[in-house]
């Protein structure tokens, strides 16, 4: 059995969009939802692409094989001089889960989100997501935003 310390969390690279395709399609399928395949192909481009407006993305390894994935994003705030980061999407397979996978990718984010000089990430899920909001409740702090969108 792998340790944490086995866990590697990196950029995603162009050699991972099979395994990028499998974890996003099942983050997917977790909020039931999916996406057309022309977002599959626009997202990873994103992803890979050096436009300082798209998203970035890591991913977690463990024993070879991406066991995780996380999309995050820099953006100006109208309250702040410097940029805030939100993290879009964080998933980790079922089998590693309370490994410590998603904890790692948020850790990850928190770094790049340093690096760049934007102190504050956020970002949103479901409340019947009760095993991530486990996690979020110890490595953040649940603020009181409601979200409304267009119809």
């Amino acid at each position: 059995m792998s340790s944490p310390q086995d866990l590697i969390i990196r950029p995603l690279t162009a050699q991972d969009e099979a395994e990028w395709r499998r974890l996003w399609c099942a983050y997917l399928e977790h909020y039931e939802t999916s996406v057309p395949e022309a977002v599959y192909v626009s997202t990873f481009a994103r992803l890979l692409g050096d436009d300082p407006q798209d998203f970035s993305g890591l991913v977690a390894e463990l024993d070879g094989r991406l066991v995780g994935l996380t999309h995050y994003l820099f953006h100006r705030h109208a309250w702040k001089v410097e940029n805030t980061c939100y993290l879009q999407d964080l998933y980790a397979d079922p089998d590693v889960r309370g490994r410590g996978v998603g904890r790692a990718l948020i850790n990850g984010v928190y770094a790049a989100a340093d690096t760049a000089g934007a102190p504050a990430v956020y970002w949103l899920t479901q409340d019947f997501n009760k095993a991530g909001r486990m996690l979020y409740d110890k490595v953040a702090v649940l603020t009181p935003f409601i979200k409304y969108q267009r119809p």
